[in-house]
């Protein structure tokens, strides 16, 4: 028996709940991970697992053997990473879990410079708007928006996304620009509405300034509930949005859409990198981390360059809001 395959099939059949799941993560046939479980209880003479049709559970005295056996096997992935020099040349695989508007957006352009640092790092990026199963799909890490409400997840915080109010210049002439965020209410103008998928139920934008804080539903003429279909609706005039700075940026820049109202602070959304419990940080992880955080670092210096632009404009200066998770934002940067 290959007792480190052996461990190493074990786990992640733990991890991934089934026999077929922990197969496909480790390109192996399921017949050969099930032979690897069965020597290795035969040899402990234990029985790790209890087997049904649709699911694998593991028995008190494999839960006791699979986490000695995690905390062996990140010990081993260091050995050998300290041993091969690895800190100076990191080398492997990871797989990692973003929002669609996050990779289409900043990851994937900057892509390029991460490979100039480390060319020999290779990323399985899962590019998707579902929540995702860390554990069940093998998923060394995600980057997420919003407060982390899984306690057993190891989660790092590396920035706070900030919220801008802007709308197409073709809206801007044939409505005006708003000058309070009251305005938002009045007849004279609209926005374009995010609801819920699951509830149905719009969200508001908020804005807030010196202790005045408002939430504004306003008049609609469409409500969405896809972030591409919300800045498209944005871009084509069907109304004002309330959107991440990064996902604003580039339309900005093109003059595509016009931000007003930046003396009011809308609520910023905290982001995360985030962990499966017991799941090692490697050094090829490590570096991929540091580098994103940095990535996110420059982008939230350009909003605030944004936000300083816009207030010269205005004559005025931006206050700070206090941070509220926003169920609103999240879904669209989840969704976008």
């Amino acid at each position: 028996m290959d007792k480190l395959n052996a461990m190493q099939a074990f786990a992640r059949v733990v991890e991934a709940g089934t026999f077929t799941r922990a197969a496909e993560s480790l390109d192996l046939p399921k017949t050969a991970v099930t032979r690897l479980i069965q020597s290795l209880e035969d040899h402990l003479k234990v029985k790790l697992l209890n087997r049904t049709t649709r699911r694998v559970s593991v028995t008190p005295d494999g839960a006791a053997y699979y986490e000695r056996v995690t905390r062996l096997l990140s010990d081993i992935e260091e050995l050998e990473g300290s041993v091969s020099h690895a800190r100076a040349t990191p080398k492997g695989r990871i797989r990692v879990d973003v929002a669609s508007s996050v990779a289409r957006l900043l990851l994937i352009p900057a892509l390029p410079e991460f490979y100039a640092r480390h060319p020999d790092i290779q990323i399985d990026l899962g590019v998707s708007d579902r929540p995702v199963d860390l554990i069940g799909d093998n998923v060394d890490c995600v980057v997420r928006g919003g407060e982390i409400t899984d306690q057993s997840l190891v989660a790092r915080r590396i920035g706070d996304w900030g919220y801008g109010c802007c709308a197409s210049p073709d809206y801007i002439r044939r409505h005006g620009t708003p000058q309070h965020p009251l305005d938002l209410e009045s007849d004279q103008h609209h926005v374009v509405s995010y609801f819920s998928t699951r509830t149905g139920k719009r969200f508001p934008f908020d804005y807030s300034k010196n202790g005045q804080r408002y939430e504004i539903y306003g008049h609609y003429q469409v409500s969405v509930n896809d972030g591409n279909a919300y800045m498209t609706a944005g871009l084509t005039g069907l109304g004002v949005i309330q959107a991440p700075y990064f996902m604003i940026k580039p339309h900005i820049d093109a003059g595509e859409l016009v931000p007003f109202l930046c003396d009011w602070e809308s609520d910023p959304l905290p982001l995360y990198v985030v962990y499966p419990p017991n799941r090692h940080l490697s050094t090829k992880l490590r570096v991929f981390v540091d580098w994103i955080a940095e990535l996110f670092d420059r982008h939230t210096q350009w909003q605030k360059q944004l936000i300083a632009s816009c207030d010269a404009k205005s004559g005025t200066t931006a206050q700070t809001a206090p941070l509220v998770a926003n169920a609103a934002k999240q879904a669209v940067l989840s969704a976008a």
